[in-house]
């Protein structure tokens, strides 16, 4: 059962993990929320007052009150998905981005930045199908724009997108296509970007010097454009080259440079895959346990950014980098492994997988992955019993426990019904001056109570408010009840109100009256109560009289 536990501990530390997350939501956040609730112009304003206080926008947004709501809202939700997106939380920018996408006017600029977000949002979450229809749909309008600019940025969104998909023939026409706009638009940092597209994409063609020469022409514009970041993920796809070309430490020296500046400036995805490329560097070089710490951090940032495809190269990373020190551990991890593989059945995972044993030049854990699966599969199934088990042993007894309520309150019922005749014989005053709780016999302080309830107009029927009528302590009144009627006072204060109303109802009542005279705030929540107890509607029970 050490596995079973496993699952279930793995299961809730997912839950804990979104709610720590939903937690931890700054400033921005919280205002993004405050407009999704009210959506009115002060609450957008103060949205955009805190972009620009973060320096996120270039000026700031600000609306006066006669602009349309549903321009204020495309605004909004579009800055939101690029706040996500920038946070590297892809799922809460594709709500955001997909929310403001059916604001926007056709083949406007606008909708055109709006798609290109949102195939670069599916690209980090995986779905490359959906990624490239939102991307032609974006070059289009932009084809018809004639900006060279922006056809080069959706060039280079396409070419991405191809070259995660695998498709890298189709990858590199069309990154070419977006170097020669690029060119033609003189704009170099631009060309920067989509010559950094270029080395990945040949470097997944296994040419590599020409992976080299891309990239490290691109990490000579960003120098002199003085962009750190970007020098930094250039020096990246060097590593990769370099790698590919067997120089393991010269892509360790770039690798070593790129990634404290990729952590200064909170870069968390290019952070982990070049993690992952060091970890890799380090393996081939025979030096496991300095692998060890790289793989580990690349492989919580991708769960924290929720990318499967590439935690898969971290988990690979983990198992081979323990497998001679820490085997147990190295099993742990295969075991991640074997989860994620078996969650991806698309082809892009597929392949993939064997990208991940071409790199590596073995399957050394090919066997011990195969016998692992098969107890994965019987674990699920144990989990899933157990966990159907569970729910049906609970709501046995949740439905036993209502039952066994519902008889007690019904006998209560009763026993308040008789109480109720002796009333008449009694000809105290409702409220007489404040007795000493000893002076009260249990007779007395149940018709007291009944009487209360019964000329009660506030339907305020709280043991606190009960006590203040009754000229007692609450603590007093709950214990003396508890020993009275042997049941909790809530339970004994719901059997009187019932009683009430099916007395109101005898007078003549309508279910409206009589439900807002008990308390209830809706038919429908008087309806339920009054049928659990009687076992009929008020309706029903009207009738039959």
């Amino acid at each position: 059962m050490t596995k079973f536990f496993r699952y279930l501990l793995t299961i809730i530390a997912c839950l804990t993990l979104s709610a720590a997350t939903l937690a931890q939501d700054g400033p921005v956040e919280q205002a993004l929320s405050a407009f999704d609730q009210r959506q009115q112009h002060a609450t957008a304003n103060a949205f955009f007052q805190l972009l620009d206080k973060e320096q996120f926008t270039e000026s700031l947004l600000q609306f006066a009150p006669q602009v349309p709501l549903d321009s204020v809202r495309q605004q909004v939700w579009y800055w939101g998905a690029e706040w996500f997106y920038d946070r590297n939380e892809y799922e809460r920018a594709r709500r955001y981005a997909s929310r403001a996408l059916p604001l926007y006017s056709n083949n406007s600029a606008d909708k055109a930045d709006c798609l290109n977000l949102l195939g670069c949002i599916y690209v980090r979450m995986g779905d490359f199908n959906q990624a490239a229809t939102y991307a032609k749909q974006c070059l289009n309008i932009d084809l018809t724009s004639g900006d060279h600019d922006r056809i080069s940025s959706s060039m280079n969104t396409l070419a991405g997108i191809y070259m995660a998909a695998k498709q890298n023939d189709e990858a590199e026409k069309w990154i070419l296509q977006a170097i020669d706009h690029a060119d033609k638009a003189n704009n170099p940092a631009r060309k920067a970007v989509l010559m950094g597209t270029a080395a990945e994409i040949y470097h997944s063609l296994t040419r590599e010097q020409e992976a080299l020469d891309y990239a490290r022409q691109a990490y000579d514009i960003e120098r002199k454009l003085g962009r750190k970041l970007h020098a930094a993920i250039r020096q990246d796809q060097m590593a990769s080259a370099l790698m590919g070309l067997k120089r393991y430490d010269e892509a360790e020296k770039a690798l070593r440079t790129a990634i404290p500046v990729m952590r200064e400036q909170g870069e968390l995805h290019s952070l982990a895959i070049a993690c992952n490329h060091l970890g890799t560097a380090l393996i081939w070089q025979k030096r496991d346990n300095e692998a060890y710490p790289y793989y580990r951090e690349a492989a919580d940032l991708f769960v924290r950014m929720g990318d499967p495809i590439n935690e898969l190269y971290a988990r690979r990373g983990l198992c081979l980098s323990l497998w001679e020190s820490h085997p147990d551990s190295a099993r742990a991890e295969l075991n991640r492994f074997n989860y994620l593989k078996d969650s991806l059945y698309t082809r892009d995972a597929t392949e993939t997988l064997a990208r991940i044993n071409a790199e590596f030049g073995n399957d050394r854990l090919q066997q011990e992955m195969d016998r692992e699966r098969q107890a994965h599969i019987r674990d699920i199934i144990i989990v899933i019993v157990a966990v159907l088990v569970l729910l049906a042993a609970g709501w046995y007894a949740y439905m036993r426990q209502r039952r066994a309520h519902e008889r007690r309150v019904g006998q209560l019922v009763r026993e308040v019904s008789q109480l109720r005749l002796t009333l008449e014989a009694v000809t105290q005053d409702t409220h007489p001056a404040e007795p000493a709780d000893g002076a009260m016999t249990d007779d007395e302080l149940q018709r007291r109570i009944i009487r209360c309830i019964d000329d009660d107009t506030t339907c305020d029927y709280s043991v606190e408010a009960l006590a203040s009528r009754l000229g007692i302590g609450a603590t007093t009144l709950r214990r003396r009840l508890q020993r009275i009627t042997g049941d909790s006072p809530k339970t004994y204060i719901q059997a009187i109100v019932m009683d009430k109303a099916r007395r109101l109802l005898d007078q003549g009542g309508t279910v409206a009256d009589v439900a807002q005279a008990c308390g209830y705030s809706d038919n429908s929540s008087f309806t339920r109560a009054f049928k659990r107890v009687f076992g009929e509607t008020p309706t029903e029970y009207r009738n039959c009289k």
